[in-house]
Order: structure tokens, then C-alpha cells, then sequence
């Protein structure tokens, strides 16, 4: 037990110590400043905008998302086109034809919206060329694009303009993801992760020589290591990061999780540097820390425990193994499984179906509030329109001026800011998830009836919009069943719905705030760099977040905590 917790600090530590350290790096890329980079990339950046002709003009709001849909919109059709004719493109070793049209589409809007929910398995549906060339592309701009946003969200708040998408895209590209990615791959090589065009190695069985077994292959490091640092979460192989090509040993399991960390983590500091107030960034820091930590413990101690009714067999205490890699065991499991859900990056190393209902409820809480750490870019985004809401409830209580760094609060930034807080995910989550559960059979094909079959419906729906990608599973949603039809069609829906309306949101609002006139301050403005306010802010997020999704939470893991209690 103790090996399990000290492996948890010490990476809980680690990311203490590079938050400040990247995120600085983050802000001097996008205030202009120097860094290390500049020699080797300044002439690289220019010749990509003069190649494009693309403007670099400031944008307003609405430019600005018109470039994030218009974008997002021809890579899509691009991605789409390589997996249908993928039959017919080379790197194509074991001769895969196309999917089925819906697995393709879902596949193409799930990528696209840096999602990476997977209704198949990677190394039998898709070839060297769909998965390197296709959803690799996609690693890349879906991450750039959650990171432009944040820094226009940013700049907005903070009075400046918003600047423009793409020049904001190809620098988070050339800055910030490939170099590190470059570096990453190298790490993961030399611990062990293939990366290699050649196919399938076939062998004989331990059990029967004459028995022959193949064994996928393919170009695995790079792609790993983008999966993780963009928040894609999406596996070459289909148990994802907890094939031992993919994730090879603890090594390789603390390269990924603080490669699926680092950027959002380090985006709340960045937002401390442009604002000039580093007091505040690390006191919001401190509060999801605390959150997350919270929940890694009430997840690890869940595992640890066990399951009462295993245990009563056994006459002793064990820890959860359903579902997880030895070599990874309940600590690193629980980390990882916490981590990927609140960074909304969706990779796993073990089977979130398998969890107990306390690690079942930390996981759903995690998807629906979208904060602890939230999606790439757009979750700091989420974070600070949380503050701004928190803003005015504590300024109607107290009757204080409700402004944000010198800038008031008025009906525009409220409505934006309920709405995209309080209404999008709720639709796009509970109205799908409802009407698969009133047709459990038809549609659903739920494997575990009772409070776990509506934990894994809801799961489902919940990653979809939250843009996790992560699943409980037991649904018949790959091709070529009967109801995958059903869940690629309607998770496009919560796909796209939990993915562009809140990113036209944030870049409206922002640009609402940049036009403000600052106020000066007075003795009767709220101070938002405070302990007091910040704990506000956390119970905003907790009672106004958590509250709408709680029947789900009761009727889901909280039952069924009850049924094994009960039970043993």
C-alpha cells in the first residue's frame, strides 16, 4: 500500500514543480517574447505563412471561430476521404478496406474535436496510413485549436485583443506540441514502445506450437506520445494504453500522465503571467488541485478496499484487480484513470468499467464538471468562466460591484456564461442518454442491467460532450452490430454539441470582455485574488456543476455502492 501512495506523491510533485516553468514558457510564446526556440523556428513559422498566405491579422470573436469551424471543417472532410479509400492507400500491411460509413464518421467528428472516442479496434479497422497520416494530423490541430482558444479567451479577459486563430495554431504546433513530442518519442523508444512500419509478426502460441498467434505492430512511440500531451486519449491499439506496446512499464505510464497533464496545468499559470497576477492563478491552481487530489484518493482508496463481496469470499481484504495491468496495479491505475478524465485526454490503462462505484462516481463527476483539469485548452476556459459567474453570485450576496480584473459583469458575460456552463452540457449529455435508456434494447445494447448499465449509457454521452473520448463500455457500439449505428450518430451530435457551442461562447464572451472599458478599483470591488473568494468559486463549481448531474450520480454509482454493501 505504501509503494502505491509514494508513487502518487512523487508524481503529484512532479507536476507541481514543471507547471510554473511551462506555463511561463506557454505565455512568452504568446506575448512575443524570447525563448529558446526562436533561432530554429521564427524562419520555419514564416515560411509556413508565406506558403498559406494566410492573414495574421487581429480577428474579432465571431472571425475568430469562423476560422476554428471553417478549419475544422476541411480537415474533417480530409480525414473522412483517407479512412473510406484507405483500401486504396498505401502502408496498408494486412490489406484493411474501408469501415463502415457511420464508424468512419464518427471516427472523423470524433477526432476532429480532439475527442478520440473509439467504437472500434484500431489495429483491425484502420491501416498504417489512416492512423499516422488521417487521425495523427488531427493529434496535432484538434490540441493546437483547444490551445488558440484558451490564449484568445485569455487575452480577452485581460483586455487585449484576441488575435488571430491560425497564427495562435501554428504556434502552438511548432512551440509547444511537436517539440515536446519529438523529445517524448524518443523517451518512450527507448523504454520499449515500438515504432516500425513493418506488419504484423505472426508466431507460435505458448499453449500449442502449431497454434499460430499474429501480432499487431506499427508506428506506436510518436503517436503515443501525441495522444497524451494533445488530451486525444485515442489508442492505436483498441485496449488503448494498457497494451504493452503502448505502455510498456511505469517508466512509460509517468511519461504519460504527465504528458497528458502538463499543458493544462500549466495553461492556469500562463493565464497568471498575461494577467499580471500570479497571485490569483495560483490560488485557482491550488483549488482544482485540491479537487483532484480529493478525488485520487477517494478513487485509489476504492481500489484498494476492493469489492465487499470478493472479499467476503475470500475472507480477507484485496484490491481491485478486475481490469487492470499487473504492472501498473491499483495505485497507478487509479492515477491514471483520474488523471485522463479530468484532463479530458480519454487514454486508458485499465478498464473504467471495472472500478468501484467510488472510482465510478469520481470518473462520471470528473467528465461532468470539466475543470479538474478540463479538455486541452478549452478546460482553463471553462475554469475562469466559472470565476466570472462566481463573480456575480458573490457580488448580488454581498452586494459588492461584480467585475473581473477591472472589467464589469453585466447581462451579456451572465447569460453567455449560464448558458455555457449550466445548459449545453446538460443537453447534449441527458437528452441522448435518456432516450437510449427508455429503448435499452433497441438501441443501447446495454451488457449490465440496473445502476451500472445507466452509469455506462451516461458515461457514454458524458465523454462525448466533455470531449474525453474514455468509456465504461459494455455497449454494442462497434461495427458491425445492429445498434453501432445508434451510438455513432447520436455521440456526433453530443460530439459536436459539446465542442463548438461552448467554443463560440468563450470567444464571444472574451470579446465582450476585451471591449470593456476598465474601472478603476474601489473600496467596494470584489477582490477575486483572495482565499475567500476562491473557496467561493469552488462551491459555485460544486453546487451549480455537480447538482445538475447528481440523479445521475444517485441512480448510478451511489446505488450501486449500496448493492455491494447490501450484498456483502
Amino acid at each position: 500500500m505504501l509503494q502505491g501512495w509514494i508513487q502518487i506523491g512523487l508524481t503529484l510533485a512532479i507536476i507541481l514543480a514543471i507547471t510554473p516553468i511551462f506555463g511561463g514558457y506557454i505565455a512568452r510564446v504568446y506575448l512575443g517574447q524570447k525563448t529558446l526556440l526562436d533561432r530554429v523556428l521564427n524562419p520555419v513559422e514564416r515560411l509556413i505563412f508565406s506558403l498559406s498566405g494566410v492573414s495574421q491579422t487581429q480577428m474579432t470573436g465571431w472571425q475568430y471561430a469562423r476560422a476554428v469551424l471553417y478549419s475544422n471543417l476541411a480537415m474533417a472532410i480530409l480525414l473522412f476521404a483517407i479512412l473510406m479509400l484507405q483500401g486504396l492507400l498505401p502502408l496498408n500491411p494486412t490489406g484493411l478496406g474501408a469501415p463502415t460509413w457511420d464508424t468512419a464518421l464518427h471516427t472523423t467528428i470524433s477526432f476532429v474535436t480532439n475527442t478520440n472516442q473509439q467504437h472500434y479496434s484500431g489495429e483491425t479497422t484502420y491501416s498504417y496510413f489512416s492512423q499516422m497520416l488521417g487521425l495523427g494530423f488531427l493529434f496535432f490541430t484538434s490540441a493546437a485549436t483547444g490551445i488558440a482558444v484558451a490564449i484568445a479567451f485569455i487575452r480577452g479577459l485581460t483586455g487585449r485583443p484576441l488575435g488571430n486563430f491560425y497564427v495562435d495554431l501554428i504556434q502552438a504546433i511548432t512551440r509547444i506540441l511537436l517539440p515536446i513530442s519529438i523529445v517524448g518519442t524518443i523517451a518512450l523508444v527507448a523504454a520499449g514502445t515500438p515504432e516500425t512500419l513493418s506488419g504484423p509478426i505472426v508466431v507460435p502460441t505458448l499453449e500449442d506450437p502449431n497454434i499460430r498467434q499474429a501480432i499487431a505492430l506499427g508506428p506506436v512511440a510518436h503517436f503515443e506520445l501525441i495522444k497524451e500531451l494533445g488530451e486525444n486519449g485515442g489508442g492505436f491499439f483498441g485496449i488503448n494504453s494498457a497494451h504493452p506496446f503502448e505502455n510498456p512499464n511505469g517508466f512509460t505510464n509517468l511519461i504519460q500522465i504527465l504528458a497528458m497533464i502538463s499543458i493544462p496545468t500549466s495553461l492556469i499559470y500562463t493565464y497568471g503571467v498575461i494577467a499580471d497576477n500570479r497571485k490569483q492563478a495560483w490560488l485557482v491552481f491550488g483549488m482544482v488541485f485540491i479537487l483532484y487530489v480529493a478525488f485520487i484518493i477517494v478513487t485509489a482508496m476504492g481500489e484498494y478496499q476492493g469489492n465487499p463481496l470478493v472479499n467476503t469470499l475470500l475472507g480477507s481484504s484485496q484490491p481491485n484487480l478486475e481490469g487492470k495491468e499487473v504492472r501498473f496495479g491499483w495505485a497507478q491505475s487509479a492515477l491514471y484513470a483520474v488523471t485522463t478524465t479530468g484532463t479530458m485526454c480519454g487514454a486508458v490503462n485499465s478498464m473504467h468499467d471495472s472500478f468501484m462505484p467510488a472510482g465510478g462516481f469520481v470518473l462520471l463527476s470528473n467528465l461532468f464538471l470539466q475543470i479538474i483539469w478540463g479538455g486541452q485548452g478549452t478546460g482553463t476556459a471553462y475554469l475562469f468562466s466559472y470565476l466570472i459567474l462566481a463573480v456575480f453570485v458573490t457580488g448580488l450576496m454581498v452586494g459588492r460591484t461584480p467585475e473581473f480584473l477591472g472589467r464589469k459583469i453585466e447581462k451579456n458575460e451572465v447569460v453567455l456564461t449560464s448558458f455555457l456552463l449550466l445548459l449545453v452540457h446538460p443537453i447534449f449529455v441527458l437528452l441522448p442518454g435518456a432516450i437510449a435508456l427508455a429503448f435499452p434494447e433497441q438501441l443501447a445494447g446495454i451488457s449490465n442491467p440496473g445502476f451500472h448499465g445507466l452509469a455506462q449509457v451516461m458515461y457514454e454521452y458524458a465523454s462525448a460532450t466533455a470531449n474525453n473520448g474514455s468509456g465504461f463500455e459494455g455497449l454494442a457500439d462497434s461495427q458491425p452490430a445492429p445498434t453501432a449505428l445508434w451510438w455513432n450518430l447520436s455521440t456526433c451530435l453530443s460530439l459536436l454539441g459539446g465542442r463548438y457551442v461552448p467554443i463560440v461562447s468563450l470567444l464571444l464572451l472574451a470579446e465582450g470582455m476585451s471591449r470593456k472599458q476598465p474601472v478603476p478599483f474601489t473600496t467596494g470591488t470584489l477582490r477575486t485574488d483572495t482565499v475567500l473568494f476562491t473557496g467561493v468559486t469552488a462551491g459555485v463549481i460544486l453546487i451549480m456543476g455537480a447538482l445538475t448531474f447528481f440523479p445521475v450520480l444517485a441512480l448510478g454509482p451511489i446505488a450501486e455502492a449500496f448493492q455491494l454493501t447490501r450484498g456483502a
